[in-house]
């Protein structure tokens, strides 16, 4: 039997490519070391935070399953920036590390077109330059006519503690070398990156009467737009404490014995998610630096302390905790630990995540130099829904930048780089105001539906409520209020300004002081509170949203003008050697990709479109 695709790795990646392959009815096999632990969060129990959380909305939109087991598997949930404008507001849930695994495989189970083999691979089978299946460790291949590499951070991966290094996955899990050592022999630029985890905590042994209680939010939040809210979800706290200056003494007394400062790391770790002793270096003016106690599991009697990752030897990870207030007397269940693992450079792969060197081989998450469950999740996705595309011979799905954070990651990491683990911030997405939490799904949701990923229950729940948002904004817009005393009086308890003739509620919704509940308040409570908050948005932020629509436009000038992948930029007069550099290692798709790479100025970009417009369609675009 010949598969559509083989997806290796069972993580977060590996499984929004492997159910979204099979949701595409392409014919599916995921294989992965240990099915108990897909989808496993080996280091933070969360999913969401600033920018991931959005993206946890866009899997969802385009009818991925993160958000769902998400919802299914959260202990607590919060809005992020709910006091601040709606560009920057995310949600962030706990995650309880127990259950998230097997409600992801169950998910799996269930699914048409997929199967699961519990199997290490060794090697990929490739002929020509042309992927056609994977070998594995017993010796067994299994064809296929697409490949998804979703190996995460088990790629020739080693372990630190102090100075004690040990060639292992996460956990004392196996990591695979065969692969890596493939990749580079096929001419894979293969770069050591590193990160790392914080100590486990015995739950009974911290005084949480020394720390500051972090409720998770009373408000129903879901990550899935097609969920019900869990009203029987447990409603676990979080705590915060500090670090001292004793806490920083210890750490620079023992730096020579840290991994990281005593040579024995290789790889480069994340610039911003930092281990504690990094954090001390860098920041030695700080007199102490946030930590956070988080719940694992409402199974594990663990905390997972959250900013105090670390590779420093067990006795010392012992001593810093007699520094900290609450966790004097803490017992460590599991040692902090870094992990170095390698990855590709992702300037190797096209945007829709296919390798240049071999074909209709796609790779997806960690291995491509990111950080995070969120940006390998939305990476799985789109590299399954092109896998399948590829088998149909259609053209790539991609995502720009201004319709979704999948959108800006991917392109950031196949136009840029990165030479680190690379974490999605909002400051990386010049449209944020376009890509909010709350209107993933009006961004997304028909793309999927397209695609096949969406089912038509779904798809008819979305266009409903794009159709109550277009009416009631209407409604909105046809509403007049009047300076009557009532109105005066309200306005009044709104401390908003007086008016003096009419205004329409489109107008009046202008004003900061008044949202959604003034809404209500006027045309009554007929819509779901997601419709109120998104005809809030979309009024009170218009002129903002129709300034950058305005900057997608110019940008889409450029982003539509295709670059045939015959340039040869060496012999393009006058462009700068850098520039000429970077395009022909690079090779970008379209202009707007090209103005994008780091060291191609703006007279660059001029000089390649008059290149190509004097050399008319057949040389350029």
């Amino acid at each position: 039997m010949i598969y559509d695709s083989i997806v290796v790795g069972g993580g977060h990646a590996g499984v929004e490519a492997a159910l979204a392959l099979a949701k595409m009815n392409k014919r599916t096999l995921l294989v992965t070391g240990n099915l108990d632990k897909v989808a496993s969060l080996p280091c933070n129990p969360s999913i969401g935070g600033p920018a991931k959380g959005i993206v946890v909305r866009e899997i969802d939109a385009l009818g991925g399953l993160q958000g769902k087991a998400s919802d299914e598997g959260q202990i607590q949930i919060k809005m992020l920036n709910a006091s601040k404008g709606p560009a920057v507001r995310a949600l962030r849930a706990q995650l309880d590390k127990v259950e998230y695994p097997k409600i992801v495989l169950r998910h799996l189970m269930e699914s048409e077109n997929l199967d699961l083999l519990e199997a290490l691979v060794d090697r990929l089978i490739i002929e020509d330059n042309v992927v056609k299946g994977v070998l594995l460790e017993d010796g067994k291949k299994i064809y296929s006519k697409t490949v998804v590499i979703t190996t995460g951070t088990y790629l020739r991966s080693t372990v630190l503690i102090g100075h004690e290094k040990t060639s292992s996955g996460p956990n004392g899990d196996p990591t695979t070398k065969g692969i890596s050592s493939q990749l580079r022999e096929l001419g894979f630029e293969i770069v050591r990156l590193k990160t790392g985890t914080p100590p486990r905590l015995a739950k009974d042994s911290v005084d949480l009467t020394k720390m500051t209680v972090q409720p998770g939010d009373k408000e129903k939040y879901t990550f899935s737009y097609s969920d019900d809210y869990n009203e029987n979800a447990p409603k676990e706290n979080c705590y915060l404490l500090h670090t001292t200056l004793k806490t920083h003494e210890l750490i620079n007394q023992n730096l020579e014995k840290s991994a990281m400062y005593g040579g024995v790391v290789e790889g480069v770790g994340p610039r911003y998610c930092p281990s504690i002793e990094d954090k001390v270096v860098r920041f030695s003016d700080k007199e102490r630096h946030q930590i956070f106690l988080e719940p694992e599991s409402i199974h594990l009697d663990e905390w997972y302390v959250q900013g105090l990752s670390t590779s420093l030897p067990r006795d010392v990870q012992h001593e810093i905790l007699k520094t900290i207030p609450g966790l004097e007397d803490a017992v460590i269940v599991r040692y902090a630990y870094a992990i170095e693992y390698d990855a590709i450079n992702p300037l190797q792969l096209k945007p829709s995540l296919e390798t240049k060197i071999v074909e209709n081989l796609f790779c997806a998450g960690q291995i491509n130099g990111t950080s995070g469950y969120e940006e390998a999740a939305g990476q799985g996705i789109m590299a399954g829904i092109n896998a399948a595309l590829k088998v149909d011979e259609k053209e790539p799905f991609v995502l720009k930048r201004h319709e979704a954070y999948i959108g800006v990651l991917i392109d950031d990491l196949v136009t840029k780089g990165t030479k680190e683990p690379y974490r999605l911030l909002t400051s990386r997405a010049e449209h944020r105001l376009l890509l909010r939490n709350d209107n993933a799904d009006l961004r997304l949701t028909e793309h999927g539906y397209k695609l096949g990923m969406i089912d038509e229950e779904t798809f008819e729940k979305f266009n409903i409520r794009k159709a109550n948002v277009s009416k009631l904004i209407e409604e909105v817009k046809a509403f007049y209020v009047y300076p009557t005393q009532e109105n005066l009086d309200y306005l009044e308890g709104r401390q908003s300004a007086k008016i003096y003739e009419k205004v329409s509620l489109h107008d009046l919704l202008k004003r900061p002081e008044i949202d959604k509940d003034d809404i209500k308040h006027y045309l009554g409570n007929e819509y779901s509170e997601d419709v109120y908050e998104q005809v809030e948005i979309q009024i009170k932020y218009d002129g903002y949203i129709v300034k950058a629509l305005r900057e997608v436009e110019k940008m889409l000038k450029l982003e539509n003008k295709q670059i045939s992948q015959n340039v040869k930029y060496t012999e393009i007069p006058n462009l700068s050697n850098e520039a000429r550099e970077k395009l022909e290692k690079i090779r970008p798709e379209t202009l707007g990709q090209a103005s994008r790479i780091i060291g191609v100025n703006p007279s660059d970009i001029q000089i390649l479109m008059i290149y190509l417009e004097s050399r008319g369609k057949s040389h350029g675009f």
